[in-house]
Formats: structure tokens, sequence, C-alpha cells
């Protein structure tokens, strides 16, 4: 682990083989992919250190909103495909293809709220994992895709994340033809939320991050659970679940801070409580 104060910015970098991880002091953390051999391909063993990370993140009060992205070329390429071929059994394609869901679930259903920056091609589990991050922003040439037709591997565990972001026949025409898309039709159809010159995305990051980061960690945190699970939900229900979150929301200290603060036109002082 080392530490750093260039810019007033990092907190601390901690660095793995294939990942780098470093805490920026305004409450920002990031994640970076960093196996551009690979074209930061999602092997086992990087799933598992993601998930571990992610774990650790959503446990560390410090951290209040995690930018995810990759070296070298480009974002993701998915799953490495070499680690595939040499699987000889059922059980060692399952605990793969488990290992990458569970990944995903940790994003969706962790506490903290996740941006993904994305450069070059972002490609089968990396399209993936783009779509389970809570907000996408991607450079303007970059590139999605879900190509497993290709090789004769449909991105079936892919078209889980990707299809509650875009429409059916979208969703159906990535995955029947496998071609790619633009980081324009990207951000039409709902998988991104906007694009930039490459110049400027890492200062728009950071941007949003703060922005974010900004806001009261507890709520953000009851937002976003609320957010995922309400989707799964019948109409009735999801407004029932949503009452009772309102309302514990509102009983929350921040809430009552929030109101008056805006009432008293001051900046308000959140306690995250």
């Amino acid at each position: 682990m080392t530490y750093s104060k260039k810019n007033g910015k990092v907190r601390f970098m901690k660095k793995s083989e294939n990942i780098i991880v470093s805490s920026l002091f305004n409450g920002i953390s990031r994640i970076k992919l960093n196996d551009p051999k690979t074209y930061n391909a999602l092997s086992s063993k990087t799933l598992k250190s993601l998930i571990n990370i992610f774990k650790k993140l959503n446990n560390d009060n410090k951290t209040k909103v995690v930018i995810i992205e990759g070296s070298g070329k480009g974002f993701s390429a998915g799953h490495n495909l070499k680690e595939i071929s040499n699987l000889k059994n059922k059980l060692k394609y399952q605990a793969l293809f488990n290992l990458c869901s569970k990944l995903m679930l940790e994003i969706v259903e962790g506490k903290k709220p996740v941006i993904a920056k994305v450069h070059g091609a972002a490609f089968a589990a990396g399209c993936q994992l783009v779509a389970s991050c809570d907000l996408a922003i991607s450079s303007d040439d970059a590139i999605f895709a879900t190509p497993g037709v290709n090789i004769g591997l449909f991105c079936s565990t892919p078209m889980v994340a990707v299809s509650r972001k875009v429409s059916r026949k979208k969703m159906m025409k990535m995955l029947l033809t496998g071609e790619s898309i633009s980081a324009k039709y990207a951000k039409e159809i709902g998988l991104i939320n906007d694009h930039y010159p490459i110049s400027r995305l890492d200062d728009e990051a950071l941007i949003l991050a703060k922005k974010i980061a900004s806001k009261s960690n507890l709520v953000i945190k009851i937002g976003k659970k609320a957010f995922y699970k309400q989707l799964e939900m019948p109409l009735v229900k999801a407004y029932k679940y949503t009452s009772d979150v309102m309302t514990k929301n509102a009983m929350a200290p921040d809430a009552k801070e929030g109101i008056s603060a805006f009432l008293e036109k001051r900046k308000p002082k959140w306690k995250n409580k």
C-alpha cells in the first residue's frame, strides 16, 4: 500500500497483481482493472478480487462513491477465453459463471453508488459489468457488445444486466448479431448516461462522483436499495414498499437537517444517520 498527496487528492493506493484500488480524500474510491495484456479480462482470480474489494468498500465509512475503470486500451473484454477453454467439466463452468453473477449482485446490492468509467471496448461480461453499475459514462469512441454468439457462446449471463437497462428488441439485436454499438447509441438506448472526449472523461467522472459524495451517505444507501427492490415488484406492492421506505427516511436526522437547511437557505451538514 502506498500513500500519496499529489494535488491533495489521493488518500491511499493499494496495488495487487491485476487491480489497483485508490481512495481519494473527498470520499471517492477508484477501482482500476489492471490487466491490459488480456484487455482486463474477468478471470476467476479477478472476479474474486473484485468481490472482496467491493465488500470492503461497501463497509468502509470513508467511501461514499466508487468509480470502476480499466487500464490500457479499454475497459474489459469480458471473460478470459483461455481460462474458459481450459475448463473441463460442468462444475467448473458453473463455478465461473456463478462467481461473475456474484460480483454483479455485490455491486447492485451494495451500499455505495458505483460509476463505470469506460474507454475502448466493454464486451460480453465487461458490458455486463457496465450495465450492473448504477451509472456509466464513457469516452466518445467507446464501444459495447454482447458478442458471444460469434464464438458459439451466447451471452446469457451478460444479458441479465444489460436487458434491465435497454429495451427487449434493442437487446435482442445485440445478442443475436453480436455486433458492437457506439457510445452515442449506448446513450440513446440507456446503457450509459453520457459520453465525452477522452481528454475530459476523468474530470467528468470526478465531477459526477463528487456531486453524489456531497449527499448524505444514509440517504443514498436507503435510496439505492429501494430503487432496485421496487423494480421487481408489482405497482401496488412497490408503492406500499416505497411509502414505508420514505416514512423511515423522513424520520432520520439527515432528512430533518436537509429540510431545515433548505428552508433556512443554507448548506446541510450531514451526520449520515
